[in-house]
C-alpha cells in the first residue's frame, strides 16, 4: 500500500505497479550513495549541535550510515525500487540497523534540498577528477611539443596549405584550448559549490537549524541564499554540461586532425597500435578508432546539454519532479568526458611524427608565399603592390610545377626587380618559421618559451 512508503499517510491505496517502476530513479541515483551518506553525517551533526537530536542518536545514526557506506561498498545491500531513491533506501536501512532514531534523521529537510546536495556533492568532486585529466593530457601535449619543437609541418586554413608552423606549435595550441577548459571548470566550481540544504521542500523550516555550520562541515563556501530557488536550481548542472560541451568539442577537433594525419594521405603521424582497430574483411586497415569515437561522443554530449535546457524551461518553481530526469544526462557526459580525455591523456604522448611527410606536404602549396610579400615590403613596396606580384609568381610556379623555393633567382626578377638573392634566406621553411619569432608566433624560440611556461603552471 502506499501509505506503507514513508510519505504515504493520506493515501488509501497502493501505487501503480508500472508506475512505482516508472517513477522510480535507483536505478541511477544509486551511484550518489556516498555523498547522500556524507550530506546526511553533516546534517546529523547538525541535528545534534541544535539539539534536536542528542549526541548519542548523532552517535548511533553515524555509527549506521558508516555499515551502510560498507555494506554498499563491498555488494551486500539490497536496492529496492518500492523505496523509489537513494534517500528512501538509505534511510530505511539505517532505520532497520538503529531502530526509530534512524527516522529522526530527516528531521529539517527534504528529499528536494538532500538530492540537489547530494548532486553537487558528487559533482564537485567529479569536475576535480576532470581537471587532473585536463592536466594529465595538457602534460602529454608539452611532452610532445618539446620533441617536436622543431619538426615543420604546413599550416592549413580552409584545409589549405597556408604556411609552414612547427609542430610543437600546433600542440600547444591545443594546450592553449585545454587550459581555457580548465579555467571554465573552475569558474563553473563557484557556483557547484553552494549549500541547498535547509531549504528543505520549498520554503525553509521552522527548526532551529543552523546552515552555516552544515555548509562549514560539508566543505560548501556557503548555504544558498532562497529556499525556492536552492531545490529548484539546476544551472549549475547545465553550466557544468554546457563547459564539458566546449571540451568535447576541442576534442573532436583534435580527433579530426589526429585522423586526417593518420590517413595515408597525409601520412603525418603514427597513432599506436593498442589505440586502434583493424578490419574484420581488410588486413592492411588500421584504424583510429579512439579519435574517431571521441568525435562521436561529442554528439551525445551535446544532447545532453539539450536535455538539460529543455528540461528546465517550462518549469514554474520550486521543485517538480521532472528534476528527477536531471541525472542520467549528468552522469552520462561526466562519465563520457572522463573517458574521453583519458583515452587522449594516455594516447598522446605515444604519437610518433613522420617528419619527411609532414615537410613534403609544406613544400606544396606554396606556403611560403606570404614571406615573399612580407619580403617585398621590408623593401619598400606596399603590401597589396606586393600580394599581386606574389600571386603572379604563383600562378607560374602552378604552370611550370616549380615552388618559389624552387624558382631561379632570374625568374622570380621577372616579377620584381626589387627581390635579389637575399629572398631564398625567407623562402626557405625554416626561414619562414624562424622569422615569427614574437609572442604567439611560430618560431621555435617562441614555442620554447610557451613549453617553459606551461610546465612551471602544470
Amino acid at each position: 500500500m502506499s501509505k506503507d512508503k514513508p510519505w504515504g499517510g493520506r493515501f488509501s491505496e497502493a501505487t501503480d505497479a508500472f508506475v512505482e517502476a516508472f517513477t522510480a530513479s535507483i536505478e541511477f541515483d544509486k551511484r550518489l550513495y556516498k555523498h547522500d551518506i556524507q550530506g546526511s553525517v553533516a546534517h546529523a551533526s547538525m541535528l545534534a549541535k541544535v539539539g534536536l537530536l542528542t549526541q548519542d542518536e548523532a552517535d548511533a545514526i553515524h555509527a549506521g550510515l558508516a555499515e551502510i557506506l560498507v555494506d554498499i561498498e563491498a555488494g551486500n545491500f539490497q536496492w529496492s525500487v518500492s523505496l523509489e531513491d537513494i534517500h528512501m533506501n538509505i534511510e530505511a536501512r539505517l532505520t532497520d540497523k538503529i531502530g526509530i532514531t534512524g527516522k529522526k534523521l530527516h528531521t529539517g529537510r527534504s528529499r528536494n534540498d538532500q538530492v540537489a546536495t547530494d548532486i553537487r556533492l558528487w559533482l564537485r568532486d567529479e569536475i576535480e577528477l576532470i581537471q587532473a585529466e585536463i592536466r594529465r593530457l595538457q602534460a602529454g601535449l608539452v611532452q610532445l611539443a618539446a620533441q617536436e619543437v622543431d619538426t615543420i609541418l604546413p599550416g592549413f586554413t580552409h584545409l589549405q596549405v597556408a604556411q609552414p608552423i612547427t609542430f610543437g606549435h600546433h600542440m600547444m595550441a591545443w594546450y592553449e584550448m585545454l587550459q581555457r577548459d580548465y579555467e571554465r571548470l573552475t569558474d563553473c566550481a563557484k557556483r557547484v559549490n553552494i549549500m541547498p540544504l535547509g531549504a528543505a521542500a520549498l520554503a525553509g523550516t521552522t527548526y532551529p537549524i543552523d546552515r552555516q555550520y552544515t555548509a562549514e562541515l560539508l566543505g560548501f563556501s556557503r548555504p544558498a541564499n532562497n529556499s525556492l530557488d536552492a531545490v529548484s536550481d539546476r544551472d549549475f548542472a547545465i553550466e557544468f554540461t554546457a563547459a564539458a560541451t566546449l571540451i568535447m568539442t576541442h576534442l573532436s577537433r583534435f580527433s579530426e586532425e589526429l585522423v586526417l594525419w593518420a590517413s595515408a594521405q597525409f601520412g603525418f603521424i603514427n597513432l599506436p597500435d593498442r589505440f586502434c582497430t583493424g578490419s574484420s574483411i581488410m588486413p592492411q586497415k588500421k584504424n583510429p578508432d579512439v579519435p574517431e569515437l571521441v568525435r562521436g561522443k561529442t554528439g551525445r554530449v551535446n544532447g545532453n546539454l539539450i536535455a538539460l535546457l529543455t528540461l528546465m524551461k517550462s518549469q514554474p518553481l520550486a521543485y517538480n519532479k521532472d528534476n528527477q530526469e536531471d541525472k542520467e544526462p549528468l552522469f552520462d557526459t561526466v562519465d563520457t568526458l572522463l573517458g574521453s580525455l583519458r583515452a587522449f591523456a594516455d594516447m598522446m604522448p605515444y604519437v610518433e611524427t613522420n617528419k619527411a611527410n609532414m615537410r613534403r606536404a609544406a613544400m606544396q602549396g606554396f606556403s611560403t608565399a606570404t614571406d615573399l610579400a612580407d619580403y617585398l615590403v621590408v623593401k619598400g613596396l606596399p603590401f597589396r603592390d606586393a600580394h599581386e606580384i606574389v600571386g603572379k609568381a604563383v600562378a607560374y610556379g602552378v604552370e611550370t610545377g616549380k615552388d618559389l623555393s624552387e624558382m631561379s633567382l632570374q625568374a622570380l626578377q621577372e616579377f620584381s626587380g626589387m627581390i635579389t638573392n637575399d629572398v631564398f634566406d625567407v623562402l626557405t621553411l625554416e626561414g619562414s618559421v624562424a622569422a615569427r619569432n614574437h609572442l604567439g608566433g611560430t618560431a621555435p624560440e617562441q614555442v620554447r618559451l610557451r613549453i617553459a611556461e606551461a610546465k612551471a603552471l602544470l
